[in-house]
């Protein structure tokens, strides 16, 4: 079924994308260590020329990457999720230094960059992060405190660190950085979560950053962070869709060819109408998702109303439709090494990560309930011009009032764990 009118070029480079995850990323994957950076797995998606389209590519088209490799692998999908969110902020908001010493690294998966907001207690709320940087000179700080949850914590090559440079301030006095993993004072520990993604804390002793390790202007930083996150949004949808897919392709294989009550499962009512549940959702997330997408490409102002929309949609649809595989697969789909069994602990944090669903309905009430009185959205003109935006933004959403809360600290792979599957079947 080909949704959204996608032109034959980018059905083809799906198909493509599909073919490249299961010839020359699954094998890495399945040697990687659960819990850890798999550094070989980078590289391939560098050198295969993947990592350029984070930087490179329109929404639409880093959904469509996003989505074909989950379809196949999300250990490849999720290495590639995590290097944008990581990077964007230095690619958008860096010094020509900045740029120049990370991102030619980045981009070849020789540098894994990792994307720190999350605290201990700032999740949903990240305005709220107390990670505090104290004066220590002129245009220098001493960064104090943790970070938790950060996806490739504490193996990254450097991150993208919020803190808090004006007390009291809320969400206008945090200030991002750009902070090396061997800059003196900064340590970290991993974290054993439910799917095999790394993820760690950060402890931060007193660690020096100066003027040339900011990322835009000072107390500005919680726009470098949503701007990030509203870049990504879309696609963590599309990564679930990926996820949603592969779990009904395995179901539709399975109920065909399985033999129960006398004939095929498919040949029962109970079962085949669940799958045409599981295909319908699946196909209303993915449309809902390159919408999204493709409002970014445009420019139009209600980007973050939409983004929230095919996040919350597409994770929720995902968890429905893989529970729904394993529930008509039974046991068989819950033995260590089943592609079910993986997606199962998968699918799980997307949920969570870049934004909780209860937080995707406040930022859809909120946009819906602060349109102007003729019915446009906010920001937008009654005869359907936009609003000029702030100076030198490369985000179409930037300068849109969007809640704090939006920007959920909790990174993706927020739900990982020390199990993989080695070798996932669909028998």
């Amino acid at each position: 079924m080909t949704a959204f009118s996608l032109n034959p070029e980018e059905i083809a480079r799906c198909e493509r994308l599909r073919e490249l995850a299961a010839e020359r990323l699954l094998p890495l994957a399945d040697q990687g260590e659960p819990g850890r950076v798999n550094r070989p797995l980078v590289q391939e998606l560098g050198e295969l020329g993947l990592l350029d389209g984070l930087f490179d590519s329109g929404a639409l088209e880093l959904c469509l990457l996003r989505e074909s490799l989950a379809r196949v692998c999300t250990e490849a999908e999720t290495a590639l999720a995590l290097q944008g969110l990581g990077a964007h902020p230095v690619h958008t908001y860096g010094s020509p230094a900045q740029r120049d010493r990370w991102l030619p690294a980045t981009r070849a998966g020789r540098a894994v960059a990792a994307f720190a907001l999350s605290e201990p207690g700032a999740g949903s709320d990240a305005a709220a992060l107390a990670l505090t940087a104290v004066p220590d000179g002129p245009a220098t700080w001493r960064l104090t405190g943790e970070k938790s949850w950060i996806s490739n914590a504490p193996e990254a090559d450097f991150y993208t660190v919020f803190a808090r440079t004006t007390p009291d301030a809320g969400a206008r006095g945090v200030t991002a950085f750009l902070v090396p993993a061997d800059r003196a004072g900064l340590t970290g520990a991993p974290l054993a979560m439910l799917s095999p993604h790394p993820i760690g804390t950060l402890a931060f002793d007193g660690v020096r950053v100066g003027a040339d390790d900011a990322l835009g202007e000072p107390d500005r930083g919680f726009r470098v962070a949503m701007t990030t996150l509203n870049r990504f949004r879309p696609s963590v949808g599309a990564f679930a869709v990926g996820m949603a897919q592969a779990a009904l392709d395995a179901t539709l294989a399975h109920t065909a060819g399985r033999d129960a009550f006398g004939g095929k499962l498919k040949d029962l009512q109970a079962v085949s109408h669940q799958v045409a549940e599981m295909a319908t959702r699946t196909e209303a997330a993915r449309l809902l998702v390159y919408a999204a997408a493709a409002a970014y490409d445009r420019g139009e102002p209600d980007v973050p109303g939409r983004a929230a929309m095919a996040k919350l949609f597409a994770t929720e649809t995902a968890q429905f439709v893989v529970d729904t595989a394993v529930q008509l697969h039974g046991a068989r789909a819950l033995a260590h090494g089943h592609l079910l069994e993986h997606l199962y602990r998968e699918v799980r944090a997307p949920r969570i990560y870049e934004g909780a669903s209860e937080v995707q309905r406040t930022v859809i009430a909120k946009e819906l309930y602060g349109r102007e009185p003729d019915g446009t959205a906010s920001g937008e003109t009654a005869s359907g011009g936009k609003q000029p935006r702030g100076a030198g933004s490369a985000d179409p959403a930037a300068g849109t009032a969007v809640d704090p809360a939006a920007g959920t600290a909790v990174d993706p792979a927020n739900a990982a764990t020390t199990a993989t599957a080695k070798e996932r079947t669909t028998a």
